[in-house]
């Protein structure tokens, strides 16, 4: 698009943050109105997938996002005593690293960084409180009482979306799958390289994911009550009575876990946009439009993905409704694709039922899906 945008980005997670560098480099006029009061990423660490690090070498920040983390190549699937059961080598996007852990608040750290650089401007504590498309821009009240027309409007506002809540009602809820996920840092163990998938019978799986030389994170998935939430006095206890059949490197880290608000626990919720994601200027994105279960690691990369096609599809087009039709067109069947996959993943581990098209996808597999998403987006 030969005209410089403004555009304003609902939400400064790593979706939005994202797209901030990708618009903002690109000399479009960006600001991100982020309800928190600073970039406090909120949970542990999380992977980032070769597609999603190709990404951020597309926006300059790959060299960051390493130095920040642990990169590695070897997922490593064990069993209940941490027996190694199979090594598998992960792919490589076009060159891209295959893997790297990072804590959240250091990935938030770098995509800020990079956003205000490139000269987006991210205005904390305020949130979208009206908002009218007349078809040729959005005309926007922030929560702070400011006013702005703007080219495009974007919602990178997560699984709880107040946009999508605006434009579609309640129809677009989040769906409770059923399963929680609880997660923990604690010190790396020195042969933990990459993560360490340990499998058993009463939980799911465990994993093993190094986000710094010093540091990895516990994580697990277990069906629980959609009303069920940890005691704040003994979390980490009912981690460990939770993971009690494994022993091994899971128990050792387990030994390390003494602080009950050091546990992070987060109910496993699914969102699927049946319509269009976009309604007129408005447009959702990331968690707000098709939000995941983690079971291919593939949230936080699929936002990131569709910050970038966003910007490629803004380039290519001679307008904004265009470009939308063009990023949708293309991010959809990716974004089904990996949210199917990943709940049926889901389903397989916990032994629940599951359909006919779900063990379809199942003979892709964790493996196959990985070399699928490796391929350009």
């Amino acid at each position: 698009m030969a005209t410089p945008l403004r555009v304003l980005v609902h939400g400064g997670g790593i979706g939005g943050l994202s797209l901030a560098v990708a618009l903002a480099r690109r000399g479009h006029t960006v600001e991100v109105a982020e309800l928190r009061d600073e970039l406090d990423a909120l949970g542990v660490g999380i992977i980032q997938p070769s597609n999603a690090l190709h990404v951020m070498r597309e926006l300059g920040v790959l060299d960051a996002c390493l130095a920040e983390g642990f990169e590695w190549e070897v997922l490593t699937i064990c069993d209940p005593t941490g027996a190694v059961l199979a090594k598998i080598p992960q792919p490589r996007m076009d060159g891209a690293p295959a893997n790297n852990g990072i804590p959240r608040p250091a990935l938030a750290a770098v995509l800020g960084r990079a956003a205000t650089e490139a000269g987006a401007v991210i205005r904390f504590g305020t949130t979208i409180a009206d908002l009218t498309d007349d078809g040729e821009g959005v005309d926007v009240t922030l929560s702070d009482g400011s006013t702005g027309r703007w080219d495009l409007v974007v919602g990178f506002d997560g699984i709880g979306s107040p946009l999508r809540k605006r434009l579609y009602g309640d129809r677009y809820a989040p769906e409770y799958t059923g399963f929680a996920n609880w997660r923990v840092t604690v010190p790396r163990q020195g042969d933990v390289q990459g993560v360490v998938m340990s499998t058993g019978n009463q939980a799911a799986k465990a994993l093993l994911t190094p986000i710094t030389p010093d540091d990895m994170y516990l994580g697990s998935v277990f069906a629980e009550a959609e009303d069920f939430r940890p005691d704040p006095a003994r979390a980490h206890e009912e981690l460990a009575e939770r993971l009690s059949a494994f022993s091994g490197p899971v128990a050792e880290a387990l030994t390390h876990v003494t602080d009950p608000s050091a546990v992070v626990y987060s109910r496993i919720s699914q969102v699927t946009v049946d319509e269009p994601w976009h309604v007129g200027r408005v447009v959702l994105a990331g968690d707000a439009a098709h939000a995941s279960t983690p079971h291919l690691a593939q949230g936080a990369a699929m936002a990131v993905e569709d910050a970038l096609v966003l910007a490629l599809s803004l380039d290519g087009s001679d307008s904004v409704p265009s470009a939308l039709e063009a990023w949708e067109a293309r991010r959809r069947p990716r974004a089904m694709f990996v949210q199917a996959l990943s709940r049926a993943v889901l389903k397989q581990e916990t032994g629940t039922a599951t359909t006919p098209e779900e063990d379809e996808l199942l003979k892709i597999g964790i493996p196959g899906a990985a070399h699928v998403l490796a391929k350009a987006y």
